[in-house]
């Protein structure tokens, strides 16, 4: 008597629902019955699973109501999960951070020009090294004119 009075319950109920509403709970009722019917004592959930729930959700208002084989916790832990993985992902394919390493070539040239012209400053040994064809910015040339030994023997 109960069950028949819940399900009359239901029905007037989707009566007044959204159409859309009821097309997702059906949807989502399914896949989580397709769930269950693997043939396995607990139900293990693969990667097409999660995505599911985890779109679901994004798309869903009232998906919490229709879940029952997990928690709605654990849902939005697999969703935090995969943002993390997307953003190590792009971490990682991005180039290296930082500025280029001067080469060694153009280092021992700035070196050689300041031993050989002590009166030379970064913005003369810049359109030097431009005229060569360097493409240095006139700061990193003032940086490593700093560590220039002054004494052309000492190298």
């Amino acid at each position: 008597m109960l069950s028949l009075l819940w399900l009359v319950f239901g029905s007037v109920l989707a009566i007044f629902r959204n159409r859309r509403d009821l097309i997702f709970e059906n949807f989502v009722l399914r896949q989580q019955l397709a769930m269950l019917k693997r043939r396995r004592p607990r139900p293990a959930l693969n990667l097409f699973d999660k995505l599911f729930w985890v779109a679901i959700s994004r798309l869903w208002s009232q998906w919490k109501q229709a879940l029952i084989v997990v928690s709605p916790e654990t849902v939005v832990r697999w969703h935090q999960a995969g943002f993390r993985m997307y953003w190590r992902l792009i971490s990682r394919v991005r180039g290296p951070v930082g500025r280029r390493p001067t080469p060694k070539e153009v280092r021992e040239l700035i070196f050689r020009m300041v031993a050989e012209n002590p009166t030379w400053g970064a913005p003369r040994i810049h359109g030097e090294l431009l005229m060569l064809g360097f493409d240095i910015s006139k700061r990193t040339i003032s940086r490593w004119m700093k560590r220039a030994p002054r004494d052309p023997r000492a190298r």
